[in-house]
C-alpha cells in the first residue's frame, strides 16, 4: 500500500475521506492540528475517536501525529484581516502537513474538503490553498454532496462521533472571502512568520499509535 497523510479534524467529512482512501489502498498516517485555545479538548478527543473508528472498520492501523496550531491562529487573528482567517489557517496547515508527509514517506495529502461546502472551499480558494505546497492534495469527497457523505459516515460508524458536542473554532473567518486573490493572501502573509511557525509546529509534533 502506498502511504499517504490524512488530515482529520473530527468533523463529518475528513473521517469519511480517510476511510475511502484506505479502501482505495492508501496506507494511513493521520494528522490532527491542535487549535487550542481556539478549540477545546473535546474537539481533539472527537478527532481521535473518529480515527480509532476508521482504523477499526478498515482493519488498517497507522500512526497519528498531533501538531500544535494554536499560535498560528493567534497570530492570524491578531495581525490579519478576519475574512481571510480560514484561508490563511489552511495554507499554514498545508505547509506543516507537507513537512510531516516528507518525514513519514507519504506521497500525498488527503483531505475531506467538498467543493463549495464552506466559503474556504470554493474552487478558487482550494486552488489558492494548494498553491503553497508541492505535495499532491487528494480530495476523495470533492464532488459529493453532504447527504452522500453523511450516508457513508453512518455506515462506518463515524457520524455519531463527528456530530457529538465539541467547541467550534473561535478563530473562524467573519464574512469569509469566497473568491480571494493571490496577491491578497500574499499581502496578509507578510504579517505571519510562517517559516518560523512551520518549524515550531514540526518540533512540537507528537506521535501516538503504531504503524
Amino acid at each position: 500500500m502506498e502511504k499517504v497523510l490524512y488530515l482529520v479534524s473530527g468533523g463529518i467529512d475528513s473521517p469519511v475521506a480517510a476511510y475511502l482512501g484506505i479502501e482505495s489502498g492508501w496506507r494511513p498516517v493521520f494528522l490532527y492540528f491542535d487549535n487550542t485555545p481556539f478549540t477545546g479538548a473535546n474537539t481533539k478527543e472527537r478527532a481521535l475517536r473518529t480515527i480509532e473508528r476508521v482504523t477499526r472498520v478498515s482493519g488498517i492501523k497507522g500512526e497519528t501525529i498531533i501538531v500544535p496550531h494554536g499560535r498560528d491562529l493567534k497570530i492570524i487573528v491578531g495581525r490579519c484581516k478576519r475574512n481571510f482567517s480560514c484561508l490563511l489557517c489552511k495554507r499554514m496547515m498545508y505547509r506543516k502537513a507537507e513537512r510531516i508527509a516528507d518525514k513519514y514517506g507519504c506521497g500525498a495529502i488527503v483531505t475531506g474538503e467538498i467543493l463549495g461546502e464552506q466559503a474556504s472551499q470554493t474552487l478558487r480558494n482550494l486552488i489558492l490553498d494548494s498553491a503553497v505546497v508541492r505535495t499532491p492534495i487528494l480530495r476523495p469527497l470533492l464532488g459529493m454532496n453532504k447527504l452522500e457523505v453523511e450516508g457513508i459516515a453512518k455506515e462506518i460508524g463515524t457520524f455519531e462521533i463527528s456530530t457529538s458536542k465539541a467547541q467550534p473554532c473561535s478563530a473562524a473567518a467573519v464574512k469569509a472571502r469566497t473568491r480571494a486573490k493571490p496577491e491578497e493572501l500574499e499581502r496578509e502573509e507578510r504579517n505571519i512568520p510562517f517559516k518560523e511557525l512551520v518549524e515550531e509546529g514540526i518540533r512540537g509534533a507528537v506521535k501516538i499509535g503504531s504503524p
